[in-house]
């Protein structure tokens, strides 16, 4: 039978990174738990093998029963029902599998009924379920909001839900409204308290994946007269408490297995999540932070399945006497598909390293003063997660979509056809690269530590790794890039012009990413070229592409040029 864990040995070579010690290590609390609970891992290899068995659990899952289920999840969609959401009916048999499988609470720790499984791990699994389906990838993995209430709930709060998400209750993030998509601050559904100091909440929430889960964290104004960020807290909503309905499913391109609800909230009782004015300050970017390495993992999964589909059409598609594979136009295509997909998978998989070396990290701190080392490294793998993660969020969301149009290129105009699969992948990757922050709000992530040289510091750090005598001439390759880079930052700092440099910041951004990825699926091929060494030479070669366009763009650039591109004066809003 199929299995999307096993048929891909790529995701299994990121489970032997040499991080990957440290991270369970941190995880495990040298394996404190393994007399406590029976199913804790006794040493390192033991918990990767049960890494490997829950991968292997899920892969099966995901070809066998989520991906069948998918075209009819597709065409049915969710219902509104006396204001409540209903999910396809195959979406429920998707929950009752994954549930029966063990596959909630997957972050959480053992005391709690979790899996206390680390973020790379998580990614892994969140890729292979998107494979099958992204859209049952957004129910299935908005299970990890769990994290945040876990961070900065109380320890009441912490036994009170967490065994419920890892029973298989689901949850939802509930942030945007009518008046406020990326502009958080202008949140306007207010949370008042009753005179024996219970939460209510009232107003509408739009755009909310998942809208009728479970259990919901809410963004809400708690601060009356205020309107900006400082007056807006966290709350904890349970649907078992009533007092929020449905009032809209909307008609969306892709991702039909997804409800995406307008909520509206009277007088529903809630819980605060930590302190108040912290909502939006510290704990909707902690949240934001784990759901943008959500989205890089969906991505990577449609990523991997619109390949898939490219290639067996190509396989099988005779034109002119011979197989439309052995065509230089279409297996230049294929190729550049395999390669943005090593390579995006590469760059999910390091982020979510530095993720799980720094929350581990910040976890102990909850229970033990950290040693001057630990701090130390702490803050060097937050500063990295944070660097990574716009990035990689960004790109492997723009890889997702143009994967899934070269799957539909490759099969011609039976890509067009509603019956082929990728016409589906491709109308679910499009929102990838619009919620949870655009690619044009990735940019302005990434841009700070563009310009202050926080990339230009790891590319070079990175250059210095050994590599095989197969790479040398790939990375040499690169580190002409790097320099080409380099004076393309010093081009834009020295124009003194923030109209310039919030222009020309997407093609540092890209340049940026096409860098550090050239150097990681590099490093890659290093040590498994019988993985990655086709797809080590096609990246390279396509960012250095890329990187010398842009990089000659950006040195031509004058800010007279603005004019040409304005396509209206410049208006603000009231």
């Amino acid at each position: 039978m199929a299995n999307y864990y096993t048929d891909h040995p790529e995701i299994a070579f990121h489970l032997n990174h040499p991080l990957m010690k440290r991270i369970v290590e941190l995880k495990e609390r040298d394996y404190a738990d393994k007399d406590q609970f029976a199913d804790a891992p006794v040493n390192y290899e033991d918990a990767i093998e049960n890494y490997k068995r829950i991968l292997d659990i899920t892969g099966d899952v995901a070809a066998n029963i989520i991906e069948p289920n998918s075209e009819d999840v597709d065409l049915e969609g969710p219902h509104l029902v006396d204001g409540r959401m209903v999910y396809a009916s195959k979406t429920f048999e998707n929950l009752d599998a994954t549930r029966k499988a063990g596959l909630w609470g997957i972050s959480m720790p053992r005391r709690y009924n979790g899996l206390n499984i680390p973020n790379v791990v998580f990614s892994m699994l969140s890729e292979v379920i998107s494979a099958a389906d992204a859209g049952f990838q957004n129910v299935w993995s908005l299970q990890s909001c769990i994290d945040t209430l876990y961070e900065f709930g109380s320890e009441e709060q912490r036994q009170k839900y967490i065994p419920r998400i890892a029973a298989g209750e689901t949850m939802s993030m509930d942030l945007t409204e009518p008046d406020a998509g990326s502009d958080l601050q202008r949140v306007m559904l207010k949370a008042t308290q009753d005179e024996d100091g219970t939460w209510r909440l009232n107003g509408v929430k739009r755009f909310i994946t998942n809208g009728d889960s479970d259990i919901h964290l809410v963004l809400a104004r708690s601060e009356e007269g205020t309107k900006d960020g400082r007056g807006l807290s966290m709350f904890i909503y349970d649907k078992r408490d009533g007092g929020v309905t449905v009032r809209h499913i909307e008609h969306k391109l892709g991702i039909h297995g997804s409800p995406t609800c307008e909520l509206v909230y009277k007088n529903a009782k809630a819980e605060l999540c930590g302190s108040t004015r912290m909502g939006l300050i510290k704990y909707v970017m902690a949240l934001m932070n784990g759901a943008r390495l959500g989205i890089a993992a969906q991505s990577v999964g449609v990523e991997q399945e619109a390949y898939n589909e490219g290639l067996a059409y190509a396989k099988e598609r005779a034109q002119f006497g011979q197989k439309i594979v052995n065509f230089p136009a279409v297996y230049d295509m294929l190729s550049r598909m395999k390669a943005k997909l090593d390579a995006g998978r590469s760059l999910l998989y390091q982020t979510a390293r530095y993720v799980d070396i720094y929350k581990s990290l910040e976890d102990i701190a909850r229970e033990r003063k950290l040693t001057a080392e630990e701090r130390a490294e702490m803050k060097k793998y937050t500063r990295l997660a944070d660097a990574f993660t716009p990035v990689a969020k960004g790109m492997n969301s723009e890889y997702a979509n143009q994967n899934a149009y070269d799957a539909i290129s490759i099969h011609g105009g039976s890509g067009f056809i509603m019956e082929y699969k990728c016409q589906r992948l491709f109308r679910d990757a499009r929102i990838f690269s619009i919620y949870e922050g655009t690619t044009q709000l990735q940019v302005v992530a990434a841009i700070r530590y563009i310009t202050n040289g926080t990339y230009l510091a790891i590319m070079k750090e990175m250059l210095e790794a050994e590599v095989c005598d197969c790479m040398k001439p790939l990375q040499a390759r690169v580190a002409k890039m790097v320099e080409q880079y380099e004076a393309a930052i010093n081009a834009v700092k020295d124009a003194q012009n923030q109209e310039v440099h919030d222009f020309l910041g997407r093609r540092l951004y890209d340049m940026t990413a096409e860098i550090i990825m050239s150097l990681l699926i590099i490093e890659d091929a290093s040590r498994a070229p019988e993985l990655f060494k086709k797809s080590a030479h096609v990246y390279v070669r396509m960012a250095e592409e890329n990187v010398q366009g842009k990089a000659a763009y950006i040195q031509n650039f004058k800010a007279e040029d603005l004019a040409a591109f304005r396509a209206v004066e410049t208006e603000t809003a009231e």
